[in-house]
């Protein structure tokens, strides 16, 4: 009977060590996307540690005012978390622009180049043009990437000329985006 007791409370400690790994993210391997279906509440009981700022913002070019969250406010890990509702219950995006230690579960990071991008979505992207809110978002134009809840925003490492900025699509030679040096600057992520 003892026996059957200790076994027992062994099994015991490790059913519950177990779930706390499973409910737990590790430190040195955190997705984005794993937080898209979690609200304010299991945010800060799933990160205890991290620092959580709250505020309220206007968004969609300053036409919605919306709640928003900073994980880790002014550090490279930093995140922002815009909400569907006050409550901040359901997620609307989250986007991050810094290499810390958030990740993707694709291939994108920040730093990607535009033909690392082309060659993921298998087929050829579109991107708008540069100096305003959606500046540099790209489309996936039907290829690979089209269905997944992960959107970019590309940036030049050079200075562009005046017809690649504004609210178009930019049209441009394979020389031209070449010239243009493009890289991922911010990833937005949408549950």
């Amino acid at each position: 009977m003892r026996k059957f007791l200790y076994l027992s409370a062994i099994l015991l400690v490790v059913a519950c060590n177990s779930s706390k790994k499973a409910t737990t993210p590790s430190s040195n391997q955190l997705f984005v996307e794993d937080l898209l279906d979690m609200n304010a509440l299991t945010l800060k009981s799933t990160f205890p540690n991290e620092v959580i700022s709250e505020d309220v913002g206007l968004f969609e070019e300053g036409t919605e005012e919306r709640a928003y969250t900073v994980i880790s406010p002014n550090t490279p890990d930093e995140l922002h978390i815009t909400w569907k509702d006050k409550d901040r219950t359901q997620i609307e995006d989250i986007r991050m622009d810094s290499n810390g230690k958030w990740k993707s579960k694709s291939t994108i990071k920040i730093g990607s180049t535009y033909d690392e991008l082309t060659e993921m979505n298998q087929k050829p992207i579109s991107f708008y043009g540069f100096g305003w809110d959606y500046s540099g978002a790209t489309l996936w134009n039907d290829g690979k990437l089209e269905k997944s809840n992960v959107h970019v925003f590309l940036a030049p490492e050079k200075e562009p000329k005046n017809k690649f900025y504004g609210d178009k699509i930019v049209t441009a030679t394979p020389e031209e985006i070449k010239e243009l040096d493009l890289k991922v600057k911010a990833i937005l992520f949408k549950p």
